[in-house]
């Protein structure tokens, strides 16, 4: 079943004192809308406003097309790499995503390593994925 309604294509969370900021886009360049595929760009900026120096560790995303279809993505830091950030220190990055349908949401976590050892999850607000000209 299909979202009720789809947030904006932007989002910001704050967890631990790690601010997370969500940028999305429609891709039509590389979308196929005549063979179900739709392509989204999302940018992210990750800003440590703690006092202690954290390591982005892990991923996990949670995608949702317009139909309800849930994927989970899991891995290792975000494209390739594992980024340190002292305190006030942000690491920005982009990547992409490709639906089924033209529309969907993601939101997810990140899991951080602090230089004490201690892991815990960052919250990634839920952002919506819409291609232009698409009523919801």
């Amino acid at each position: 079943m299909p979202p009720p309604s789809l947030p904006g294509p932007v989002s910001e969370a704050v967890t631990n004192h790690i601010r997370v900021e969500v940028l999305a886009q429609y891709n039509a360049e590389n979308s196929k809308p005549y063979e179900d595929e739709w392509v989204f760009q999302y940018t992210v900026r990750i800003t440590n406003e703690g006092g202690e120096t954290v390591q982005l560790v892990t991923r996990h995303w949670i995608i949702t097309d317009g139909v309800g279809h849930v994927e989970e993505v899991k891995g290792p830091g975000v494209v390739g790499e594992t980024p340190v950030l002292a305190p006030n220190e942000s690491f920005r990055y982009s990547s992409w995503c490709r639906l089924k349908t033209p529309t969907g949401v993601m939101h997810g976590t990140y899991q951080m390593l602090r230089t004490s050892g201690d892991q815990f999850d960052i919250e990634i607000a839920p952002f919506g994925l819409r291609a232009k000209y698409t009523v919801q």
